[in-house]
């Protein structure tokens, strides 16, 4: 009786090891405070405040934004960032999310409604921004309507999806991965941005993910 109750109990006991080891979710943003960011003004550049529950980035005459502060503490590669995101007034990207890349000197930008409002992609690979290379691609945004954003990275890759709809997947093994030259370099590591354009910004969660053997 003894050794059946002790091996039913090794499933149990493994399950329970697995969950400890879990990674855990971070959150970046919880809607309640700004502590863990800093508004950048480049020159230009709309105010960042807190207003019901949303991180509101108010429209400038250029790039807008705030950058996470507690970048160094987080993974580089190997993460997942989830987000809502949703344009109230402007006809540019409403969602500029700069992150690290393997190196907080290395980063991209997933850039959503860019270009007049549609183009959705990574900025920059090989040199080339989000409306020039492979990632690039149309999607219609309305305005007040809040989007479930997803962002994915791992050394070998980069993906997104919008609405549980995937829509990027970039390799990425042996390609220069860079910010856009130009103001958003002034937001690195982690950070979001807007372009001529207002947004709100909710529910931003970090979680790690495992590494592919």
């Amino acid at each position: 009786m003894k050794r059946r109750f002790l091996v039913s109990l090794i499933p149990l006991l493994s399950g329970l090891a697995l969950a400890a080891d879990a990674p855990k979710a971070i959150t970046l943003f919880d809607g309640k405070s700004m502590e863990d960011w800093q508004s950048v003004d480049i020159g230009g550049s709309g105010e960042v405040e807190l207003e019901n529950g949303a991180l509101v980035i108010k429209q400038g005459d250029s790039v807008s934004g705030a950058i996470y502060k507690k970048a160094d503490k987080l993974p580089v590669t190997n993460y997942e960032i989830t987000l809502e995101a949703r344009r109230t007034q402007g006809v540019d990207f409403f969602c500029g999310l700069t992150f690290p890349v393997g190196s907080l000197k290395t980063c991209a930008t997933l850039v959503v409604g860019g270009w007049g409002g549609s183009v959705t992609g990574i900025s920059s690979i090989d040199g080339l921004d989000a409306a020039e290379n492979s990632t690039g691609t149309y999607q219609r945004y309305k305005d007040n309507e809040w989007y479930k954003i997803k962002l994915r990275v791992t050394p070998k890759n980069l993906s997104a999806w919008l609405n549980e709809k995937q829509v990027i997947d970039a390799d990425i093994e042996g390609k220069k991965i860079s910010v856009r030259p130009g103001p958003i370099e002034s937001y690195l590591p982690l950070s979001f941005t807007t372009y001529a354009t207002t947004a709100e910004i909710r529910n931003v969660v970090l979680t790690p993910i495992e590494a592919k053997k």
